[in-house]
Order: C-alpha cells, then structure tokens, then sequence
C-alpha cells in the first residue's frame, strides 16, 4: 500500500502534526487522487477538538479536496490518469437505501461515510482526509472539476459552495426572487455569489458595518446591518427565501418576520448550542416556514460545480502552507479570513 503524507490530530487538545499513514491500493472501482489543495472548514476544528464528540485519533481533516488523479481500479469508467477531479464531504453511503437511490446519499437512512473520521469500509479503521498529499476513493464519490476555474478556489465548493447550493436549489430560487443571506463568512459568501447567479435581489444581513462593501463587491444588492432596527424594519414581510449560515445562537424571529407568505428561512450553520425558540406566531402568521439543509447528494455536488464553472464562481480564499495549519485554526476562530483558507498540498513535506 502506498504511504501517504500528511498532517493529523493526534488528540484534542494537541495541535496538527506530521503524520505518515497507509492509503490503499485502487480496488476495482476505486480512483486515486493526488491532492494539489484542499479547503479548510471549520467543522476541521470542530472535528480536530473532538468539540462535537465521537473523534477518533489520530485524526487527518479535510474534505475539500481538489487533485489529479494518479491511478484507477480496472473498472473504472468515469475518470482517468491526468484528469482533475474534487472530493466532498463524502467517500461512501449505503446506496441501497430510499434516499441514495433517490440521490440523497448526504442523507442516506444508515449514514454515509464521511471523508475523514468516518468508518473505512476497507481497512475497518477510521477514514483519513484532505490534509495530505493523495486520497483514494470510489469513483461514484468523486466529482469532475473544470480546469477553466482556478482549484485552489474550487477547493472550498466542495462544502462551502454545495452547503448554500443545495437549499438554494431545493426552495427554488430565481430570477424574481428577494434573498437574504445572514452573514458573510465562508459559507455566506459563497450564499451571495450562488444566489445572485441565479437571478434572485440578494439582501445581505450582517452584524459588522465594515462588511458592507465587501459585501458589494461580491453580489450583494443590499447589506443591511441587522443590529439597526430601523434598518431591519424595512424589510418586513418581504423575502421569498433566507439562507442563515450564522453559526452561532442569535435571535431568529428577526429575520422570520422578514419573510413574505410562504417564505422560508432555512438554517444550514450549527451552533454549539442551540438557537432560542421562535415564536410560533410569526410562523402562524405568514404561512412561514423554518427549515434546514445539509450539503448535497453526489448528483447534486456535480450540477454545483458545473454551475460554477459556467459562472466563473470560485470561492475567495486565502492560501497557506501546510506548517500553517494551526495558525489557520486560530485565525478561523477570530473569523480572520476572506473567505476560506486552503492549503497548497506542494508545500507538505516528508519529514
């Protein structure tokens, strides 16, 4: 089996080290994939700290995984040596179930393999991620990746673009439509360039006056800063759709009260601990509704990069060096970035 590089969690209170580990051999249907870059997400973090539980050390983050593939399994048809392709959130689900035969692995009902921390159907182990310089996966979970786009900023679409993509999609935004994007960071960012590609008026919502501009720059219609009431009054009972990418408890009956009839606000950042309760009346009221979105099925994941490449959508980022690592984490909690840092996997060494 080919030795792999990489840097891994070796507990939770330690930081990112060097680490050298097994990948293995193509099996039949299996494409291996040297990783040029890979995104960095903050549920690496969350992961990395053991912060949502159930972690098993060592631990190699990484699901926003973007390469060249080196090698395929003899019954390998969708990709070959040379081509460029990307890696999600997801390496395996069951496919057998209702919802993967449906193209819903992201939910599929006996849970699907994530890319790293995940039950390895082959070694019996834990899956290894991004965070390293190659990744061998079933070709049925790896995506085509247009080289008119650069990859280090297609990195991150991977989870932060098929995040806000996939509700987007699944309420049906248009042309016509007014959006509303609650905070720009890594997912909300990418919220404002998808929904504007679509067609729809984007409203930007964000705590911070020194993000209006940047806000501007990147689609936003309107940026309204959510601490001014006045401001927030304004848009009363007027968006068809919010897309809230806020990880952190805030106060949702604010925004609900921005919807129109039928409108929805859907949730797709998860907070350590959970939003207050909304009133039910304001969802009474206007028919409104409350909802929640993760990722995408593998379907779905293609159409999004497809999309993007005939928009010329890519993710802002900022590049860093694999020693970078846990400086990144950190500035990550600082939300010191714009928008999304990835890291140039050149830059791993053998150690």
């Amino acid at each position: 089996m080919p030795k792999a590089l990489g840097f891994a969690a070796q507990a939770a209170d330690k930081p990112l080290e060097y680490f050298e580990f097994e990948r293995r051999d193509p099996t039949a249907n299996d494409v291996e994939i040297e990783i040029a870059y890979c995104g960095v997400c903050h549920s690496d973090l969350h992961q990395a700290r053991n912060e949502w539980g159930g972690t098993v050390f060592p631990c190699v983050p990484g699901h926003e995984i973007v390469g060249k593939v080196t090698r395929v399994g003899s019954k390998v048809t969708k990709y070959k040596v040379g081509d460029t392709v990307g890696v999600g959130c997801m390496v395996d689900s069951c496919r057998t179930c209702a919802n993967c035969e449906e193209g819903y692995e992201q939910y599929c009902e006996n849970g699907f393999v994530g890319t790293y921390n995940g039950e390895d159907k082959h070694s019996g182990g834990v899956t290894f991620g991004g965070y390293s310089n190659r990744i061998t996966v079933d070709q049925d979970f790896v995506l085509k990746v247009s080289d008119k786009l650069d990859l280090a900023g297609v990195a991150p679409l991977l989870c932060a673009g098929i995040t806000t993509y996939s509700p987007l999609r699944h309420w049906g935004v248009r042309e016509g439509h007014k959006v509303g994007v609650v905070g720009l960071g890594g997912l909300g960012h990418m919220a404002v360039k998808l929904a504007k590609a679509m067609g729809a008026e984007v409203i930007l919502f964000t705590t911070s006056p020194s993000k209006v501009d940047d806000a501007k720059r990147l689609g936003a219609d309107h940026v309204v800063i959510s601490k001014d009431d006045e401001q927030m009054k304004a848009w009363r009972n007027s968006l068809d759709f919010i897309l809230n990418t806020v990880a952190a408890p805030h106060d949702l009956d604010a925004y609900l009260t921005l919807l129109r009839l039928n409108g929805t606000m859907t949730l797709v950042g998860v907070p350590a601990e959970s939003h207050p309760s909304p009133a039910v009346y304001n969802l009474i009221a206007k028919r409104r509704s409350l909802a929640g979105s993760l990722i995408g099925g593998i379907a779905e994941t293609q159409e999004m990069l497809d999309f993007c490449a005939e928009h010329g959508i890519t993710s802002d980022i900022e590049m860093i060096a694999m020693d970078d690592i846990n400086e990144a984490y950190e500035r990550m909690l600082k939300s010191d970035v714009k928008y999304r840092f990835v890291i140039d996997m050149a830059t791993l060494k053998q150690k």
